[in-house]
């Protein structure tokens, strides 16, 4: 028989035996389950483990019984503990995808009881068909043959319980029997389930769209009915013929958690056809063409042959600070300082243990000047000196030079913590000049020097936007940066936030406070800052809004929040390419000064972006709280696509020229709501290389 020679495999391979085949005895398994095993293990005594070899073989044992646990769960239809198991190990220590002694996988009992929401559970983890079932013959045949011998089980011990005397073995024997009479049942569910399965439907929404010059993306939707059985893979076909002969190519997609498939490799400027097919027990579906019907692989650079933007810039700067350091390092005025990088390597130390030496010259209380505070965070602790206090060295107590220019040109240092001493070697050539500016340079080089110095760290982090002022003349310039390795330095002190907070006593009044109080006080916001300014866009193409406004010494642009490395934005698509014919649509469109498209057309079908476009400024225009009739106005900047790598781009929209950009005093009759703010244009630069 099919199923005793599967059973023989089974033993041969040393395959696990199978788990209890009743709802009482899982049940039992599930209290049992749920109060000891867990993924870590640590529910047991390892201490009383005699070596290495037992504590596996316990181990193994209870991966055992959590594999045993989910077929029962599966075969009982308990949705809620199949969830709980697969969160609860990985697939490996659940054995997910190992036939039991029938020969059945936990997804074949789930898709032959068709319970679509345990099937759809189990494929998101990985589960698999079993591989026994090679066709449908062999799946009916199989399936027949269990139904056959648990039938024959249940009336031999039928017979055996009705002719028995009632004793110790006879209670046994019920037992079995009500064990084997719901095993009867499940199977003959599972019959019925194959038997009344027909192969599913077309997938649906199947969309194609131009992914680069070589690459064209699928994506598709479940069909509309699997006809009683769940859908376990689909096939994405592709042809330069709309009759799909000769074929070019196919896969078959198992992984269901994302329904799109990018075919690449292809010919630019040659027209691909796509269809879709899904499979359950029963086969292969009929296919659905794609909408459209084809792509052509193209990207908006090949409209007129531009080059990428940044191609090359990275190198030619890299190149050009070369020589820069190569013209400097036979200045006259170097040589005393050649040696240094010896005596500063003693004095540099490589873990932070400086935070409490007594000898530190960290400042404790600000007198009027300008200061320079780092901020060192992990989780919700922060870093502190011996005192306690966050670290603060001071850069000039007589500053009184323009602190918008020296602060940005103290950002743009921050992209070079390595090369402070380089850049105090340039700076010291001309500090015999008068000019205030050299002056407070140079004292911020030797301030970034004493602070790395005293902590043993040559990055300091990413500047926080804007200094910390106070009513007295104190400036404090703040570098923040989160410590994420779970390296465990000697003798650093590290202070939850909320304690350093209530236990430091102010010297100022609340009306008035201290530099050092407010940064207190505004510590978590300017950690939740820095955090949001680090993330990163998913894959897309995006409508970018640009707005600008003008001081006497900086200007500032508009950012979300949220991301305030990031313009103000919506997401137009998960597509970021933009292809040659939809780019050529937006030249057209610029080149007559249509207005932006807000208002449905009657015929857009041809050009899916069209849509996408009125979609995303309404959405774009209800975020930043202009009215839409004011859209009309607008403009989409259509001099190129602002790529950020390979999965992010950005369609820009403009404001009426005369708006871009508000002038001091100039009234603003659109405020954005709550969300918002602004940042100074070179600090927004800083992070958007970040």
């Amino acid at each position: 028989k099919m199923t005793q020679q599967m059973r023989d495999l089974q033993l041969a391979q040393a395959r696990k035996p199978p788990g209890p085949s009743s709802p009482n005895a899982a049940k039992r398994l599930y209290r049992n389950l749920s109060g000891k095993f867990r993924v870590n293990y640590t529910s047991f005594d390892e201490g009383s483990l005699v070596g290495r070899g037992e504590k596996e073989k316990l181990r193994k044992s209870y991966l055992f019984q959590s594999n045993a646990a989910l077929f029962e769960a599966v075969e009982l239809q308990d949705l809620d503990r199949v969830q709980q198991l697969l969160k609860q190990y990985s697939p490996e220590e659940l054995d997910l995808n190992t036939p039991n002694s029938e020969g059945l996988l936990p997804l074949d009992i789930a898709i032959m009881t068709n319970n679509a929401p345990i099937a759809r559970a189990l494929l998101q983890a990985g589960a698999k068909e079993s591989p026994h079932f090679v066709s449908l013959e062999s799946r009916s045949l199989h399936v027949s043959t269990l139904v056959r011998e648990a039938e024959q089980r249940v009336n031999e011990l039928t017979a055996q319980v009705v002719n028995e005397a009632p004793n110790a073995d006879c209670s046994e024997k019920e037992k079995q029997l009500k064990a084997w009479e719901w095993r009867f049942r499940l199977y003959k569910r599972m019959k019925a389930g194959f038997e009344h399965a027909r192969v599913p439907d077309a997938p649906t929404n199947v969309q194609l769209s131009v992914a680069s010059s070589s690459s064209v993306q699928v994506t598709f939707c479940e069909p509309l009915s699997v006809n009683s059985a769940v859908v376990t893979k689909y096939k994405v076909e592709w042809s330069c013929s709309p009759t799909f002969s000769p074929p070019l190519g196919e896969t078959v997609i198992d992984k269901l958690k994302n329904l799109h498939f990018t075919i690449g490799g292809l010919v630019s400027g040659t027209a691909y056809y796509v269809r879709v097919s899904a499979y359950n027990m029963k086969g292969w579906g009929p296919p659905q063409a794609s909408v459209p019907p084809f792509a052509i692989p193209s990207n908006w650079r090949e409209y007129d042959g531009r080059a990428p933007r940044r191609r090359g810039q990275a190198e030619a700067l890299d190149h050009l600070l070369g020589q820069v350091k190569t013209v400097h390092q036979h200045c006259v005025c170097h040589e005393p300082c050649k040696n240094q990088p010896q005596s500063r390597k003693h004095s540099v130390s490589k873990s932070l243990k400086h935070l409490f030496h007594p000898g530190s010259k960290f400042l404790k209380t600000l007198k009027r000047g300008l200061y320079l505070t780092a901020i060192f965070y992990k989780d919700d602790n922060i870093l502190v000196t011996h005192e306690d206090q966050i670290p603060v060295v001071e850069i000039d107590d007589t500053y009184s030079c323009l602190l918008m220019q020296d602060f940005l040109w103290f950002t743009k240092v921050s992209c070079m913590w390595d090369e402070i001493l380089w850049l105090r070697q340039c700076v010291t050539v001309s500090q015999s000049s008068c000019s205030c500016i050299l002056q407070t340079r140079f004292k911020m080089l030797l301030a970034i020097s004493q602070m790395q110095g005293l902590l043993g760290i040559q990055d300091l982090g990413q500047v926080f936007f804007e200094p910390v002022k106070d009513k007295q003349g104190n400036i404090l310039i703040v570098t923040l940066k989160e410590v994420k390795t779970n390296q465990t330095f000697e003798s650093v002190r590290w202070v939850p936030i909320c304690k350093l907070q209530s236990s430091r006593k102010s010297v100022s009044s609340p009306e008035e406070p201290t530099a050092l109080d407010t940064l207190l006080i505004s510590v978590q916001d300017k950690l939740a800052y820095h955090q949001r300014s680090s993330h990163a866009l998913s894959p897309g193409l995006y409508l970018g809004y640009l707005k600008l406004c003008s001081a006497v010494d900086q200007i500032r642009v508009l950012v979300p929040e949220e991301l305030p490395n990031i313009l103000c934005h919506v997401k137009i698509r998960s597509n970021p390419n933009v292809s040659r014919e939809e780019w050529e649509w937006l030249q057209k469109m610029a080149s007559v000064e249509e207005p932006v498209p807000t208002e449905p057309e009657a015929d857009t079908s041809q050009n899916p972006l069209f849509h996408e476009l009125q979609v995303a400024i309404k959405e774009l225009m209800t975020l930043v709280n202009i009215p839409l009739q004011e859209a009309k106005d607008f403009r989409l900047y259509s001099q190129e696509v602002l790529d950020f790598g390979d999965q992010v781009s950005f369609l820009l929209l403009l404001p009426p020229s005369d708006d871009v950009c508000t002038a001091p005093g100039q009234n603003n009759p659109y405020t954005p709501r709550s969300g918002f703010l602004t940042l100074p244009l070179q600090i927004f630069e800083l992070g958007e290389e970040r």
